[in-house]
């Protein structure tokens, strides 16, 4: 059997925006938003580290630069996900 490496991407995933709310995530022809709010971990970040994003498997992202590890499920549905941040959140 043949594993992937945490350092190898097994297809295209693409960062398609930034913006002060948020970032966008292309994937399969769909668009994924991640708000700073759900996701506080892109916040502040370089543009260098959120584009440096890889899919390890189906629907399963990882940017390596800011270890954050994201499902399709978890994007779509944050409110299922509770935030685990070291992060602190300010509106």
């Amino acid at each position: 059997m043949n594993s992937v490496k945490h350092d190898e991407s097994i297809s295209e995933v693409e960062v398609s925006n930034i913006s002060q709310h948020g970032i966008w995530l292309l994937y399969n022809g769909k668009e994924l938003f991640l708000s700073y709010n759900d996701f506080p971990w892109f916040r502040n970040q370089t543009v260098k580290s959120i584009l440096n994003v890889k899919e390890q498997s189906a629907g399963h992202f990882w940017w390596p630069d800011l270890d954050v590890d994201l499902t399709v499920e978890i994007i779509e549905h944050p409110e299922r996900f509770p935030l685990v941040s070291n992060e602190q959140v300010t509106s």
